[in-house]
């Protein structure tokens, strides 16, 4: 693996914090670097999934815990869920800069990752 794939990989994933500077930013930061090099590197096509991934399932959490800011709990959540975000996203930024796609926990796996078949 190339530096250059590593670089990459820790773009992917720190691209996620323009989330906290625009709206749907977590999500399309890590989007736009994955679609431009998902097929030049197989690295950041894993990243990238694994990133995306975790980033809509944060969205959907964030969402839940904005209902149940009504009844007082979502406030906590979101702290939680806040401090889970950065803390899992600079582990995936350590693992990308050594070479390892990191499996980020609670996640839902919206975009399942390639097959063989895939890539015929």
């Amino acid at each position: 693996m190339t530096q250059d794939e590593k670089n990459m990989g820790i773009i992917v994933q720190v691209a996620s914090f323009s989330g906290y500077l625009v709206p749907f930013g977590s999500i399309l930061g890590p989007l736009i670097v994955w679609l431009m090099k998902r097929d030049e590197f197989p690295f950041v096509d894993s990243c990238g999934r694994n990133c995306l991934n975790f980033k809509i399932s944060l969205f959907i959490y964030v969402s839940i815990s904005a209902i149940l800011m009504f009844i007082g709990i979502g406030f906590i959540l979101l702290a939680l869920l806040a401090i889970a975000d950065i803390v899992f996203t600079v582990i995936a930024a350590i693992k990308a800069s050594e070479g390892k796609s990191y499996q980020y926990p609670l996640t839902i796996n919206f975009i399942k990752p390639r097959t063989e078949a895939d890539l015929v």
